[in-house]
């Protein structure tokens, strides 16, 4: 496909910087608006325009109107589970108006199509089978949750009154090189970032609770395929295999190499038992399937880690 101009929001972040260096390699022109409140300016790829912006602030809607984008490949969120628990408010304001900001921006100049990425671990709540496909109720259990599916109306409301495309992506528990090992979100980095640092791990509960791992490089394949794809849908993006938390953390200490026993703490008040999406939908539109084993991951985002300069 020719040449375009893609705004990827959250560039500067653990997931957004990959899938625009992906755009840049594909060719296309490649806008990067992140605040840094968590992304690094080091991850920002060579070759795109960097914007160093509040997805809510006038600054940004300008650049969506002013910069012709066409695309906008929205990744910058306020990612915190546990925070959108303890601040709606904020979590709204960044997740739910700052994407409408970009929006308004955007739809009254060039914007043709949206790239989102929605969330399957927080989208379907506690599941009625296993793994979810995106015909599952969606029954978000965080204003997390909430506002990522409240997105998912409104680019409904904005295909069908404005015509633009818009495809949601909802991921599963993404992990990988770049993720921040700091804050809540990531168990993969939050483990790896300790034992590097010869701290000891906590597991909440009995770590029982599981996830679906789905390795970032697959992740940033499907949001190619998104870009060439000319409708509006949803798809789920993940491995359809359920993992605990012991056993996430088994792997991670075999990946780093490490001897350090976790400790276990209280079980978080809420948390959801069990997340696993079904990603069938992907490989029959697209062909797309998770191409990288769990073990592989993680050796492969350990070996990130150990590379870095400065402790993470």
């Amino acid at each position: 496909m020719s040449s375009r101009t893609v705004c990827v929001t959250g560039g500067a972040g653990f997931i957004g910087s990959h899938v625009a260096e992906a755009f840049l390699a594909a060719g296309h022109r490649v806008l990067i608006v992140d605040d840094l409140s968590s992304g690094r300016k080091e991850n920002v790829p060579a070759g795109a325009e960097f914007h160093r912006l509040d997805i809510r602030s006038p600054e940004a809607a300008r650049l969506m109107h002013d910069g012709a984008v066409e695309v906008l490949v929205h990744h910058a969120a306020q990612m915190d589970v546990r925070r959108s628990v303890a601040d709606p408010v904020h979590d709204a304001s960044v997740n739910v108006v700052g994407t409408l900001n970009l929006l308004e921006g955007g739809r009254r100049a060039a914007l043709r199509q949206v790239v989102f990425a929605s969330t399957g671990g927080a989208m379907y709540g506690e599941q009625d089978y296993f793994p979810a496909d995106e015909a599952h109720p969606a029954r978000p259990l965080s204003p997390y949750g909430v506002a990522k599916l409240s997105v998912e109306r409104y680019l409904y409301f904005y295909h069908v009154e404005y015509g633009l495309d818009a495809v949601a992506l909802r991921y599963a528990n993404v992990y990988g090189p770049r993720q921040n090992p700091h804050g809540e979100a990531g168990v993969v980095a939050i483990f790896m970032g300790k034992l590097l640092r010869g701290e000891t791990p906590v597991i909440n509960g009995n770590g029982e609770q599981t996830r679906d791992y789905v390795y970032v490089e697959d992740v940033v394949a499907m949001n190619l395929h998104a870009l060439d794809y000319e409708k509006s849908d949803v798809f789920n993006v993940g491995t359809g295999k359920e993992t605990d938390v012991n056993q996430i953390y088994d792997l991670v200490q075999q990946a780093i190499g490490s001897g350090v026993v976790a400790s276990h703490g209280p079980a978080k008040a809420g948390e959801q038992m069990r997340s696993v999406v079904d990603w069938s939908k992907a490989r029959r539109v697209f062909g797309w399937s998770p191409r990288v084993h769990l073990d592989e991951g993680l050796r492969r985002t350990a070996a990130w880690f150990r590379g870095q300069t400065t402790p993470p």
